[in-house]
Order: structure tokens, then sequence, then C-alpha cells
């Protein structure tokens, strides 16, 4: 049996992340090493553990039973690791290293990257990585430390944290306004051509309440249907149709007359937005660092 003495220990997290990256090369590019550099590492660890944990071949890379075993050990070695070194070094933790950071297209132009900024200002050695994408966004396989998620959360492992919250608005511009008249009711929108979002899961029905109390659902005529946040508010500006659209990516519009609120007393039911973080006791420093910057940002607006 090996001893943990021949063992470098550092090893384990170069083959947990080639594991969980699936390949050599992926692994090196989120490590920052070579791939020969990966390749020795992962030869060397096979030789100070006595047994063959990957099988590589020239397409694939397939993880053997006793790899696998040994990566579930690794993943607990390395854990168990980082909330020792975080409850010793607990608020005095230096912020640094590089962040990734994984938020929706929308939230992440208007709200992630301006909250990023100040991270960095507060934080010169930090290095910081946005990823952009309205896409679910696995946080081990992609190697994101924080995902930024907007309403209802998947089950999962995950740490969740509330960074903020928000509703959508019905909105339409002027001249759409001017043309199609003011409805009175919720219902009166189904006959209105509608802005509406194919990510969702039924994208022509209306989910809406007002205040705490009545709850409305409305099927509407689509007259465009579009895949990202970001189009639709265009083509809601643009007079195209009515839209249902966050309320923090068109309060400036609404401020400035660019659109108008539809049945203002009406919204979608309030949802949180999350940070989202792999599952340890103690998070890393810079990922609490970004957690404190949103809240204090959400506390001045």
């Amino acid at each position: 049996m090996a001893d943990v003495r021949d063992v470098n220990l550092n090893r384990l997290a170069v083959f947990v992340a080639v594991v969980e990256a699936g390949s050599l090369t992926a692994a090196a590019a989120r490590l920052g090493l070579a791939k020969a550099m990966v390749s020795a590492h992962i030869q060397r660890l096979e030789r100070e553990v006595g047994a063959s944990l990957l099988v590589r071949t020239t397409r694939q890379l397939k993880v053997t039973e006793s790899g696998r075993t040994f990566y579930d050990a690794s993943c607990q070695i390395l854990q168990a690791t980082e909330a020792a070194l975080s409850a010793v070094s607990g608020a005095s933790a230096p912020v640094r290293g590089t962040l990734r950071v994984s938020a929706p297209n929308d939230y992440g132009s208007l709200a992630v990257a301006p909250a990023l900024v100040d991270l960095r200002r507060a934080y010169p050695e930090l290095d910081v990585e946005l990823i952009c994408n309205d896409s679910y966004v696995d946080l081990i396989a992609e190697g994101i430390d924080v995902a930024i998620r907007l309403g209802r959360l998947a089950d999962s492992n995950y740490r969740a944290v509330r960074v903020g919250g928000f509703v959508k608005w019905v909105v339409a511009s002027p001249e759409f306004v001017e043309k199609w008249g003011t409805p009175r009711s919720p219902a009166a929108l189904a006959k209105w051509p509608y802005i509406a979002m194919s990510v969702l899961p039924h994208p022509l029905t209306l989910e809406l309440q007002r205040g705490s109390g009545a709850k409305k659902s409305v099927r509407c005529a689509s007259a465009l249907t579009i895949n990202t946040a970001d189009a639709a508010r265009a083509a809601t500006l643009s007079g195209g149709g009515f839209g249902l659209l966050t309320d923090f990516s068109i309060a400036a519009d609404v401020k400035a007359g660019r659109l108008v609120r539809v049945l203002p007393e009406w919204t979608t039911v309030p949802a949180g937005i999350h940070a989202v973080f792999p599952p340890t006791r103690y998070p890393p420093a810079k990922v609490l660092a970004l957690i404190d910057i949103f809240r204090k940002r959400a506390a001045i607006g």
C-alpha cells in the first residue's frame, strides 16, 4: 500500500481538475499550466499511489474504477484542506488569485460588470473573469467560482446567498401605446402583439400579480419570439409589441420616457437574485468579497 508521505498532495488538485475538465488540455487551461506538465503530474501521481487512475487514448480520457474512488477521496481531502486554511485565516484571508464569475447576459452587463469593477478597486491583487451566458452553467465542469442566477433556483448541492431581487414590468414604447391604447385589465393584453422570450418555460403566458393580492394569468399572441433579454428590450423599444421585462434592465428607459409602464399596478411575483457557489464549509475569501460588494451596492441602490 502506498504511504501518504510518498504522495505529493499538490498533484491531487491537478488530478481533480483533469477529471472534472474531461481532458488534459482543458485542465491545463484551467490551471494555467502546460499540457505536458499536467500529464507529468498525473504520471507521477499514479506512480506515487501505485495504481492506474486514468486511461488515455488519442481521442478520449476515461477514469478507471480506482481513479473514480481516488477522485472522490481527493475532493474530500482538498475541501478539508480549504476549510482548514479558511478556519485559521478567517476574515484576514487575502483576496487574491483569480475569480471566475458567470452571469446572465443582461444582468451581467448591467449589474455584475460594474460590481466587479468595484471589487477590483477594493482588491487590486484579484484577477477577475466574467462569463456572460444565458444558458445554465455547470460550475464544477466550467471552473466557475460563483454564478449569479436570477429567479427560482434548481435543486442542487451548491450553496446560494441572496444578493438582490427583481420583478418584471409590462412595458411598451410610447408610439405603441398611442396606437393600441391603454388596457384596463391584464385580460386586454391577450389581443396585443407580444415580444415573447423563447427561453422561458411558457413564453406566451403572463403570470401577473397586483400588490400581494389578485393574480391573473394571460395567454398572449406573439408578435416576435426572441431568445435573449437584450434583444427583447430592443424590439420593445422599437415598438414591435409590448414586453414583460425585468425592472433592472428597463428602469432607465421608463424614467427617460423611452418606455411606458402598462398596467403599472401589475408585476410578476418578486424573485430573487442569488450568488451560487460550490459547497464548502468556509467559502473562499474572494467569493465572500464579491457577495459583500453586491450587498453594499444593493444597500446604496
